[in-house]
């Protein structure tokens, strides 16, 4: 089986819609052509991942985060790694992480991430942490917002700790 990744093209819009329009996302083309416009202004580049020549996912870099230690710090972020069910555990995720962390450390020495809590996020937390990516140590965010102590947060795909890793010396 051939992994190939490479940066997002318009002509990759009709088949990551049709591969995620049927997913839990329902992710539609628009979403695809508003990255790959974002993708042409040198704000984010978008990764993606054939497995021989089906679409299986994508990643986004962006080069500055909304979050807020991060844009401080100019640490770019790994946004919205999804990887369809059907190629998990085949090494698709691992080869979009290469390429990310290959792409940023280039140009910059930290690299950055969030990730959800709940169970669907718990084979990228193990990711993560064999990658070597650490807690920023900021604690429980809610739409890039610290979380109080004795609140409640509601329990969904923007609830995250964010992680971070150094460049390789």
């Amino acid at each position: 089986m051939n992994i190939c990744v490479k940066t997002l093209e318009a002509k990759d819009i009709p088949d990551l819609a049709a591969a995620f329009l049927q997913t839990f996302w329902k992710t539609q083309a628009i979403y695809f052509q508003k990255i790959l416009d974002e993708q042409k202004n040198e704000k984010r580049v978008v990764l993606v991942v054939r497995f021989d020549t089906v679409i299986a996912g994508f990643l986004n870099i962006i080069w500055q985060s909304k979050y807020p230690p991060f844009a401080e710090q100019g640490i770019p972020e790994i946004n919205d790694l999804r990887v369809l069910e059907q190629y998990r555990r085949h090494g698709i995720a691992t080869a979009l992480m290469n390429e990310a962390e290959k792409m940023v450390f280039q140009r910059f020495p930290t690299i950055g991430l969030g990730v959800g809590l709940y169970a669907d996020y718990g084979p990228s937390q193990q990711m993560y942490a064999r990658r070597g990516y650490v807690l920023d140590g900021r604690g429980l965010m809610y739409k890039e917002t610290p979380v109080p102590p004795g609140t409640n947060a509601f329990v969904d795909d923007d609830l995250l700790l964010y992680l971070t890793k150094e460049r390789p010396r």
